[in-house]
């Protein structure tokens, strides 16, 4: 008789505790008192574990890290229209400083002028004529690159060292010069190429 008494206070206690936590994780278990980890249970109860601040970040900085670090196999060959456009761009900022020439070397207008031709060219060194692109680039296209990424970087090199109106001047004059021949050459090889392949194609046997 004793035994039958704590048995059922066993039994009763038990379903009070599986009714407990399933009222507070409003999740239903599909089997009462269930095998599970502690950790397991605190999960379904309270929820997901919430990480710490430094947890958080030292993850981030792994997946950062694993970002950078991932080689790359498909790198893109250089941009020759972007770094003309590049230069079209600096050829009007530097135009646009000779009319403030009145106000000097130190005018806002002259300096904001030349930062701005400066973004523009780093632009065209870093992203669309980086040396590992170009690499990529064959015949006429490698050679013309070549010779605007060193055109650029000798442009740069004189604007962060120009001390004068009469400078700006003279590298207006120029770097149109250049810009004018690069546009040139740019499109004269492209619609010779685009005028070359509808008759190469055209000459293909039939298969």
């Amino acid at each position: 008789m004793h035994n039958q008494i704590i048995q059922f206070i066993a039994q009763q206690a038990s379903n009070a505790l599986t009714k407990a936590i399933q009222n507070k994780s409003h999740t239903p278990l599909s089997h009462p008192l269930e095998s599970e980890s502690l950790e397991k249970a605190l999960e379904r109860i309270y929820g997901p574990k919430k990480l710490s601040y430094e947890q958080a970040k030292n993850i981030s900085k792994d997946i950062a890290q694993a970002v950078i670090t991932e080689p790359s196999d498909n790198i893109a060959t250089a941009c020759l229209g972007c770094s003309v456009g590049h230069f079209s761009t600096t050829v009007g900022l530097l135009n646009e400083i000779v009319r403030f020439k009145k106000e000097g070397i130190t005018s806002n207008e002259v300096i904001d002028r030349i930062s701005k031709c400066l973004e523009e060219q780093n632009a065209l060194e870093r992203v669309d004529l980086a040396p590992v692109k170009i690499q990529n680039l064959i015949g006429w296209e490698k050679k013309l690159a070549q010779d605007a990424l060193d055109q650029s970087r000798s442009l740069r090199h004189s604007l962060e060292n120009v001390q004068t109106i009469e400078e700006l001047e003279n590298l207006a004059a120029d770097t149109d010069k250049y810009y004018k021949n690069l546009s040139r050459e740019w499109f004269t090889h492209r619609i010779k190429e685009s005028i070359k392949k509808p008759i190469a194609e055209a000459k293909k046997p039939n298969q």
